[in-house]
């Protein structure tokens, strides 16, 4: 059972996707946000959840406060998904959008996103995703202020950050591996989180 950890929707019970879907886990989400709370990159933000599956990330999102949230997947059992929960929840300000990420990212947006969350398929070749991020780098796509979430296997690679984008912090959770990255990553700042040793604090 798959559930909204904490927020005006805290509790609820969320449809998963029959198939082609892997929810990030409770402990994952309530660890990811703890973080992004303490960075202050909820609350009012403009979300996009990409490979959004049952749509639990941008949802936990728009149940802490995000001003307004997009979830974006391809699968038609994931956007069926999402916008049942969407519905059952009562979020008026979650949009549900079926198309792939790749070229969801392609579109020019109306204002830069604040908070990107990335959890695409472990299976998800990694050219493709270094394009989505390729794309999201930049002021018109994302906030300069902004955060980018990147969850993978713990035996992917790291991803493959584009010029204008890098990661900031490294938080490993068994399995799961999730990074964050921003615009204005400092080299020093980027060695020191991204240790293999990182854990939540």
């Amino acid at each position: 059972m798959t559930r909204v950890v904490a927020g005006t929707a805290g509790g609820r019970t969320l449809r998963v996707p029959t198939r082609g879907t892997r929810p990030t886990s409770e402990r994952v989400r309530e660890a990811l946000f703890s973080r992004l709370e303490h960075l202050d990159a909820v609350a009012g933000a403009r979300v996009l959840d990409l490979y959004a599956g049952s749509g639990a990330l941008g949802i936990e999102a728009a149940s802490r406060g995000a001003a307004a949230v997009t979830l974006v997947d391809s699968a038609r059992v994931a956007v069926d998904a999402c916008r049942a929960n969407v519905a059952a929840l009562r979020l008026p300000l979650v949009t549900v959008v079926g198309e792939r990420a790749e070229r969801f990212v392609q579109r020019p947006v109306a204002a830069p996103w604040d908070l990107v969350l990335i959890d695409p398929p472990y299976d998800l070749d990694e050219d493709v995703l270094a394009e989505v991020l390729a794309r999201l780098a930049g002021p018109t796509a994302l906030d300069p202020d902004g955060v980018v979430v990147v969850e993978r296997s713990s035996r992917s690679p790291e991803p493959r950050w584009p010029t204008d984008l890098g990661p900031t912090d490294r938080r490993a959770y068994g399995e799961t591996v999730v990074w964050f990255a921003s615009p204005d990553a400092s080299p020093d700042e980027t060695h020191a989180s991204s240790a293999p040793g990182s854990r939540p604090r």
